[in-house]
């Protein structure tokens, strides 16, 4: 897509640092220099203010990618394209069948009402829980991973979503500010919300979470 935009050599493409490192390998692939901006805190998607204050008289375009199931703020993000004569592009998520998402909302809706001491994610603009990513606040302390090893020793499987931003990676490292990804990539947790799950295993979900409250300080 980028290519057939006519985006090359001496090109800028602003792209998330927040996962998806194959946006930045497929900018790269075209010739041209991946620039990162930081994301929303609560949709993990581009950040429009951010997208905006990165964009140089270099810039050729921006890929917006759309995580978790929850949807980037893509007015904004055209807005703020068409204002500086920038390609807006998108990347989507693979979406799970109808009565799936259906289910998967009805799991979310159970695990937002009952864990505690955890941050549950905004339900917001439509939200299909592709994955349903909550926060572990740090308080100086790795408590996300503590956290982790405390599920999965309880036998409730969970993964970090995004392990190291795109732009702490040695092949595309920047010195560049973004609080909010590096926040999101040291508090953030998917848990199971599969629409497989039955009742009793969401029981455990909330059970184990809840067992670990102590773990944590208040984050609000």
């Amino acid at each position: 897509m980028l290519r057939a935009a006519g985006v090359g050599v001496g090109d800028e493409v602003v792209v998330p640092a927040f996962g998806n490192v194959e946006v930045a390998e497929a900018v790269a692939l075209a010739g041209a220099l991946p620039v990162f901006a930081d994301i929303d805190p609560v949709t993990y998607c581009l950040d429009p203010a951010s997208v905006e204050a990165a964009i140089t008289s270099r810039t050729a375009a921006v890929v917006v990618v759309h995580r978790f199931g929850r949807s980037a703020d893509i007015r904004r993000l055209h807005a703020a394209g068409q204002r500086h004569g920038v390609l807006v592009v998108e990347q989507g998520e693979s979406e799970a069948p109808y009565d799936e998402m259906a289910q998967r909302r009805e799991r979310a809706a159970y695990l937002d009402a009952k864990l505690k001491g955890v941050q549950t994610p905004d339900g917001g603009d439509g939200h299909t829980y592709q994955q349903y990513v909550v926060r572990v606040p740090g308080n100086g302390r790795p408590d996300r991973d503590a956290f982790a090893r405390a599920l999965r020793a309880k036998g409730v499987e969970c993964r970090v979503p995004v392990k190291t931003p795109v732009h702490r990676l040695p092949e595309f490292r920047r010195c560049v500010a973004l609080p909010e990804t590096e926040r999101a990539a040291d508090e953030t947790l998917a848990l199971p919300v599969e629409a497989s799950l039955t009742k009793r295993e969401m029981q455990r979900i909330v059970s184990a979470c809840n067992a670990l409250g102590g773990l944590l300080q208040p984050a609000f």
